[in-house]
C-alpha cells in the first residue's frame, strides 16, 4: 500500500488497517459517512478506538452502553470536537440522527482493556503553535491526550488547524526508534482538508542523516491521507488556503511522545514560539 491514499468514497470501510501491508503496523483509520437513520458496525479485537463526529450527530453504542446525541458542529470549522473512546473489546455501533453525518474513527493496536468514556468539545485542550512571522502558525486541539492516562492505550489523536501559507510539523522532527529521553517510536496517520476545498498542500519526508529512501515529496489535496513509519515529515499549505489534518498517533511502547528535531535545524526550535507547549502536551 502507498503511503499516500488519495482522497475517495470509502464506503464506510477501513481506508487503514494494521496487517494490511500499509507503511504503518499499529494504526486504524476509518471514515463514516452516514444518512439519518442509518447505522455501521464497528469490531476490531485486539484494537482500542476513537470515534470523533466530525459532523452532524450521532448515537454511539459500545456493548450495552449508549452516548447519545453526538456531536455539536456542522462541520470541522465550527467548534471542537465531540467524541467518545470506545475502549476494547466491545463492539461499536453508530447510528446518525441526522444526514450528513460524518464520523472519523482512530484506532491503535492494544492488548489492554479499557473502558469507554465521552471527551465532550469542552474537555478537548488546545494549545497554539508558531507565529505568520515564522510562517508557522497552527493550532493543535487534543481530542485523546493527557485526559485518556491510565484510561486508554497508546492512542494519541488530535485535530491541527493551520493557517494558509504556513507550515506545520516544523522546526522537521521524527519519532520513529525509542530512545527515552529523547524519542519515541510512534506511527503516525495524516487525514487532510482544506478550506476551500480546491486548496492543496505539500507533504515532505526523509530520513535521518540522508539513509534510507530518497526524500519524498507529495502533493496532498482536500480528502487525502498520509502514512508516517519513519523520517522527519514536515508539512505546508499554500497560500489562500487553510489546511487542517486529523492526526493518529499510536506508540510502540510508550503512550506519550517525545519528537527529536532534526539536529540541523534545532536552533528553530527557539525562534518558533510554542514548541516547547506543543511538545509537553503530547506527552
Amino acid at each position: 500500500m502507498p503511503r499516500l491514499l488519495r482522497a475517495r468514497d470509502n464506503r464506510n470501510q477501513p481506508i487503514v488497517s494494521p496487517g494490511d501491508g500499509a507503511a504503518t503496523r499499529l494504526c486504524y483509520f476509518n471514515l463514516l459517512r452516514l444518512r439519518a437513520g442509518e447505522s455501521h458496525p464497528l469490531n476490531l479485537p485486539g484494537c482500542e478506538l476513537l470515534s470523533v463526529v466530525l459532523s452532524g450527530r450521532a448515537d454511539i453504542a459500545v456493548g450495552a452502553q449508549t452516548f447519545s446525541g453526538v456531536g455539536r458542529r456542522a462541520n470541522i470549522w465550527s467548534g471542537n470536537a465531540d467524541s467518545v473512546y470506545c475502549g476494547t473489546g466491545a463492539g461499536v455501533t453508530v447510528r446518525a440522527l441526522v444526514d450528513g453525518t460524518e464520523v472519523a474513527v482512530a484506532g491503535g493496536v492494544c492488548a489492554e482493556t479499557f473502558a469507554p468514556f465521552r471527551i465532550t468539545p469542552e474537555e478537548v485542550e488546545m494549545v497554539e503553535v508558531g507565529s505568520h512571522d515564522t510562517h508557522s502558525r497552527r493550532r493543535i486541539f487534543h481530542i485523546l491526550g493527557q485526559n485518556g492516562a491510565g484510561r486508554s492505550g497508546s492512542l494519541l489523536v488530535s485535530e491541527l488547524y493551520g493557517d494558509a501559507g504556513c507550515w506545520s510539523g516544523y522546526p522537521p522532527h521524527k519519532h520513529d526508534t525509542d530512545r527515552l529521553p529523547d524519542e519515541t517510536n510512534h506511527e503516525e496517520i495524516y487525514h487532510y482538508r482544506y478550506r476551500p476545498e480546491n486548496g492543496f498542500g505539500a507533504q515532505f519526508r526523509y530520513e535521518a542523516d540522508g539513509g534510507g529512501a530518497e526524500p519524498e515529496v507529495v502533493m496532498t489535496r482536500h480528502g487525502d491521507t498520509y502514512l508516517i513509519d519513519r523520517g522527519y515529515h514536515p508539512t505546508l499549505r499554500a497560500p489562500g488556503h487553510e489546511g487542517y489534518i486529523f492526526t493518529i498517533l499510536v506508540g510502540a511502547q510508550h503512550r506519550g511522545l517525545v519528537q527529536f528535531f532534526e539536529p540541523t535545524h534545532a536552533h528553530l526550535t527557539a525562534k518558533i514560539p510554542g514548541i516547547q507547549a506543543m511538545r509537553d502536551k503530547f506527552k
